[in-house]
């Protein structure tokens, strides 16, 4: 549970995003550049609230520049997700590398008025980009257990001796979800993806809405790289060793059929079996290094070939020697997997 939240959080911002019918394909290297910002905001104030508001300030920014490029200038949204994940990249290896390989100790959170959070994170920009960032370590987000709840057998340490950041993405999920689901509002953003033009034509300005929704889903990628700067791998280094974690978080999206609840329930899935590829090196010490760290991703393309290809008329073929009842049990089982994207992500809108 502890290693989660900064998956989920970039999933469920994906998640929004791509629901709106834009996809952000800098994740890879926007999660690194706000891993360093996160990070580097947090240790020039020793507050983590202002690295976590730094680092989602620059995810939403990375959101602007796809959407701009996308929605306004007309550019191919896969293209420009690309190159701007290239740009992330190196950005967070230059600009953070004052910072590599500086510990950061566990601190309270200090909670600090809105205006002062905004003044903070613009300071800490500033810093990030020229100047040099005092020796000073950094502050990494502690423990908080709910008592008694943290005692019940097997489940209180898993789910309730956790981080403030492992709630907070279980909120979030569920949030989205019901959001996405339950309300007006949702029912809008899924129409933006789905039939932009009967959005349109029902009042709702669809590039406006877009633009939006692209920001949201980046500052929620933004808050899942400080997560992993702030709490599960605190401090910044180069490499890092989260580089591929956005591609893994576009493979969840899909195979989270982009359903917010679906979607975290195969991020936790993935990152238990990279927690159980650690056990099972310290298991067997004899394997070698670079066998189990890598099993969860043949997993992850297992999955997401049975989602795509789970109906098709080959994987048909190959059923129908099974006995009726195992036939059935299978189809019904992809049938539970197929995903279905939203008919229009990554079409451009022009409103007539």
């Amino acid at each position: 549970m502890g290693a989660s939240p900064p998956v989920l959080f970039a999933v469920l911002g994906e998640t929004i995003a791509e629901k709106a019918g834009v996809i952000n394909l800098s994740l890879d290297g926007l999660i690194l550049l706000t891993a360093m910002t996160g990070f580097a905001a947090a240790r020039a104030t020793n507050n983590l609230l202002a690295g976590f508001a730094a680092a989602m300030a620059v995810g939403a920014a990375g959101g602007l520049i796809v959407a701009a490029g996308s929605l306004t200038l007309r550019q191919n949204q896969v293209a420009t997700g690309f190159v701007l994940m290239i740009v992330c990249q190196n950005l967070a290896y230059v600009l953070g590398n004052p910072i590599a390989h500086l510990p950061g100790p566990e601190v309270p959170y200090t909670p600090i008025p809105l205006l002062f959070v905004l003044m903070i994170v613009s300071q800490n920009l500033a810093y990030v980009l020229g100047n040099p960032i005092a020796h000073l370590p950094g502050p990494q987000v502690p423990y908080t257990p709910i008592p008694p709840l943290q005692h019940l057998p097997v489940i209180g340490p898993l789910l309730f001796n956790q981080d403030p950041l492992v709630y907070a993405s279980v909120v979030a999920a569920a949030g989205v979800w019901w959001y996405m689901f339950r309300t007006q509002p949702g029912l809008t953003l899924r129409g933006l993806g789905e039939r932009p033009a009967a959005a349109f034509a029902r009042g709702v300005d669809v590039i406006r809405m877009r633009y939006l929704y692209t920001l949201i889903g980046g500052a929620l990628v933004g808050l899942g790289g400080a997560s992993f700067s702030l709490a599960v791998k605190p401090g910044w280094s180069r490499p890092y060793g989260i580089e591929g974690t956005g591609w893994i978080v576009l493979a969840l999206v899909v195979f989270g059929n982009w359903d917010p609840l679906r979607a975290a329930a195969v991020a936790y899935l993935f990152v238990l079996l990279q927690t159980l590829a650690t056990v099972l090196q310290s298991l067997i010490p004899s394997a070698p290094t670079q066998v189990f760290p890598t099993l969860p991703f043949p997993l992850m393309i297992l999955a997401l070939l049975l989602v795509t290809l789970g109906n098709s008329e080959p994987v048909r073929r190959l059923l129908r020697p099974l006995p009726g009842g195992v036939q059935r049990r299978v189809t019904r089982v992809l049938r539970a997997l197929e995903a279905s994207p939203p008919a229009s992500l990554g079409v451009p809108f022009e409103p007539e």
